[in-house]
């Protein structure tokens, strides 16, 4: 019963997709030239070459801010339950927010917060 509820359930999913995905291709308007080709940015006209290298700066400091953004991830349920936690609730949670905080002081360290 259950399998055939699943498998009835995909079916329809993707009829429904495809439907729609045919309905719109056949009733949005056209319109082609060669402004439409061109790369968008802002409304600024692109210069230079599209595959051009960046700053290793942004890239960590992408992935700084990504790892604060999975830290309040893990925090969030951690509060909700910390009643029931107790000490070794707290003790763990505070583990993990030592070593954040040393992740922290390592790229502050080596410049890595540093906008240039």
């Amino acid at each position: 019963m259950n399998f055939t509820l699943f498998v009835t359930t995909a079916l329809t999913g993707f009829a429904f997709v495809a439907v729609v995905v045919v309905l719109a291709n056949l009733i949005s308007p056209r319109s082609f030239n060669a402004q439409k080709e061109q790369a968008y940015e802002c409304g600024v006209p692109t210069r230079g070459k599209a595959w051009m290298q960046f700053h290793v700066g942004y890239y960590l400091f992408a992935i700084l801010f990504l790892m604060f953004d999975v830290e309040t991830m893990f925090l969030f349920p951690w509060a909700v339950v910390m009643r029931s936690l107790g000490a070794a609730g707290l003790l763990s949670v505070a583990f993990f927010l030592f070593v954040l905080i040393l992740g922290l002081a390592y790229a502050w360290r080596k410049g890595a917060l540093k906008w240039q």
